[in-house]
């Protein structure tokens, strides 16, 4: 379940009021008038670039505390404004993100031309499976609220994504 339209926009004042808000609108991306899910995805890359120092196992581990942290975040800050899912709550396209680029983790990249091009597959992987939310994403997201709601159906764009993903690169590899 979504916001409607006619839900007010928040003030950023008040975003920026609490930790929760902050956060969970993406450290203030999700204020973005225009495609607030795009803006938290972007702020995902440089995220994921910082996490891609890890082992690919410390990568899983912290994507997954992540989410464990995000299904609290998001749901604190939809009780706060009342709103389920609110479009400027973003954390959960962050983790969604960090999901979906999961496969460049287990390559080496040949160059950083490969790893851009990595980077920006699974951006347009992500937003697309996020915004068309195909079975089973768009049932869930319809169906289970709170903060695990706001974050799964993120959770399997990003799985969806991922695994499109892997098979290219897989593909690529074998060539």
């Amino acid at each position: 379940m979504t916001t409607s339209p006619s839900t007010a926009r928040p003030p950023a004042q008040l975003i920026l009021s609490t930790t929760e808000h902050f956060v969970a609108f993406g450290f203030g991306a999700g204020l973005s008038p225009w495609a607030p899910g795009t803006m938290g995805t972007l702020v995902a890359i440089p995220v994921f670039l910082a996490m891609s120092l890890m082992s690919p196992t410390v990568y899983a581990i912290a994507v997954a505390v992540l989410f464990i942290f995000g299904c609290w975040v998001c749901g604190e800050s939809a009780r706060l404004l009342g709103v389920h899912d609110y479009g400027g709550i973003v954390f959960d396209e962050i983790v969604g993100y960090l999901i979906a680029a999961a496969p460049l983790m287990l390559i080496e990249p040949a160059s950083v031309g490969a790893c851009a091009v990595g980077v920006a597959a699974a951006f347009v992987l992500f937003r697309v499976f996020d915004i068309l939310k195909p079975w089973p994403i768009r049932w869930l997201d319809r169906r289970i609220h709170g903060g695990f709601g706001i974050m799964i159906d993120d959770v399997l764009a990003g799985v969806m994504a991922a695994l499109l993903l892997w098979i290219a690169l897989h593909f690529m590899r074998s060539m």
